[in-house]
């Protein structure tokens, strides 16, 4: 009978979600020597063939699939029973890893912090921001413990199976202009149509929002945007219609209450809204975790009242 060493297992789960020995190692803190080594002792434990040579890397084999599989459930269930266990101790301690978009790390994540520092000063909080395309792999395979990103109107998120999602906040999304644009003046909604010779700023390509910007721009207006500048930073999209004439299409809680060198305004042609969701692993919390995402849900509670 094999006995199952639950990180080269962890290992094997993380090479079959990334792919390279190099991106494991970078995910988990170790030397790609170290991974490499460790997989091949797991090969050797398990008795048979796990990897397949597969141009100047590797792949697993069909063997290598099947224990991926297997792994999955193994780690789920000593999660679990870490997460029982500390449960049936009452005791609120650990670690806790989240990440998030600009805004919901700002306005979302980081109050959250300073109530568990203040309410549960043994657990540590870990904050990162991270678009949720980027997170996803982490969050599978425990890395990070929840996430929260963004969805919009048109464009919903895939549901990968394994995980939990929730929506902790919805909101509108607004046309900032420089305060000089001809359309700013008259302080009516933009029909987005009119935009059509302006230059956009958006988020990086690939991101929800920069899907949003472009599927916006053709389905309300029927153009192509000119998408100049890109940035995930909301801060960066806004001085770039500052002081380089571009155009944005921002949610609500990204913007300042009053700036006079911005125009903001209600999109003419419908309605179009983002929401903030929570995602973390569909297997039992931990009690730290389980806190923390209590603090970030009354946090939510708090920006959506009127």
């Amino acid at each position: 009978m094999v006995a199952w060493d639950l990180r080269r297992l962890r290992f094997l789960r993380e090479f079959e979600e990334r792919g390279k020995l190099g991106a494991v190692a970078t995910a988990l803190g170790y030397s790609p020597s170290t991974v490499s080594q460790q997989l091949a002792l797991l090969e050797r434990e398990v008795g048979t063939r796990l990897f397949e040579k597969a141009g100047r890397g590797v792949r697993l084999t069909d063997a290598g699939h099947l224990l991926a599989q297997h792994a999955r459930v193994l780690l789920s269930a000593a999660e679990a029973a870490e997460a029982d266990l500390a449960a049936l101790s009452g005791d609120i301690r650990g670690t806790v890893r989240a990440g998030g978009l600009q805004s919901a790390a700002r306005r979302l994540l980081v109050p959250a912090v300073a109530r568990m520092m203040a309410d549960h000063p043994q657990v540590r909080a870990e904050i990162f921001e991270l678009e949720l395309e980027q997170a996803l792999p982490g969050l599978r395979l425990g890395a990070v413990d929840l996430v929260i990103g963004d969805e919009y109107d048109g464009h919903p998120r895939p549901r990968p199976a394994g995980l939990r999602f929730a929506v902790l906040h919805e909101e509108p999304l607004k046309v900032v202009l420089p305060a000089a644009h001809p359309l700013a003046g008259t302080g009516e909604p933009v029909p987005v149509a009119m935009l059509r010779s302006d230059v956009w700023a958006t988020s990086d390509e690939g991101t929800g929002h920069h899907a949003m910007v472009v599927g916006t721009c053709r389905s309300l207006g029927g153009y192509e945007p000119d998408l100049r500048h890109r940035s995930s930073d909301a801060d960066v999209q806004l001085e770039l219609v500052r002081v380089a004439a571009a155009v944005a299409l921002l949610p609500a809680l990204t913007l300042p209450a009053d700036d006079p060198a911005l125009a903001v305004r209600d999109v003419a042609e419908t309605t179009l809204r983002r929401r903030l969701v929570v995602v973390t692993r569909d297997t039992p919390p931990a009690p730290a975790l389980t806190t923390f995402l209590a603090a970030v849900t009354d946090q939510a509670s708090k920006i959506n009242e009127p």
